[in-house]
């Protein structure tokens, strides 16, 4: 069993901020805030719980696959063909969803970047691992998890283990989550 071992992700740094910003935006604030009212049942909360445990991450990789499986009849639809192989470059869209995250949003990109930027850096050295198709998605699944802040790198190579040893139940059927 391999552990997998990521690529380190670039930071910006802040752009200082504008006082007089605040000054220039604070009559349009108030009136935005007047007009704007947030109706419970509308709006949805922004995200769910991340699974705790590797047996709760491992279900979750499942639905998750499943979710991204849907998805190969639709590709010549929009004029790509593509089967289980390249389904991990769908991991980081299928996680900003199952977290409930805008769907355009920063954290899509966030997101992205992370997974695939550490799947490329992979690639030599784990390439059996990440030549399995559920694999790959597993390990892309749980780096768009890190490009997010949402978890930190002992937890991926605690449930990257597990799912590794437990890979046979990525392809098992049952419900779905969305």
């Amino acid at each position: 069993m391999s552990i997998l071992k990521w690529a380190p992700l670039e930071t910006k740094p802040n752009r200082p901020f504008d006082a007089d910003l605040r000054k220039r935006a604070a009559p349009l604030a108030r009136r935005v805030k007047g007009n704007v009212r947030l109706h419970e049942g509308i709006v949805k909360k922004a995200e769910r719980s991340v699974p705790r445990g590797p047996a709760a991450w491992l279900e979750e990789i499942r639905a998750a696959y499943a979710d991204a499986q849907e998805a190969i009849p639709f590709g010549p639809v929009v004029g790509l063909r593509f089967d289980a192989r390249e389904l991990f470059h769908l991991a980081p869209a299928v996680a900003v969803k199952f977290r409930r995250f805008p769907s355009r949003s920063a954290a899509l990109k966030r997101a992205t970047e992370a997974a695939l930027t550490s799947y490329v850096a992979n690639l030599d050295s784990q390439a059996a691992t990440l030549s399995d198709p559920r694999l790959a998605f597993a390990f892309c699944y749980l780096a768009s998890h890190f490009g997010l802040g949402l978890v930190d790198m002992a937890t991926v190579e605690t449930v990257m283990r597990f799912v590794e040893r437990h890979k046979g139940q990525l392809s098992a059927t049952g419900p779905r989550e969305a």
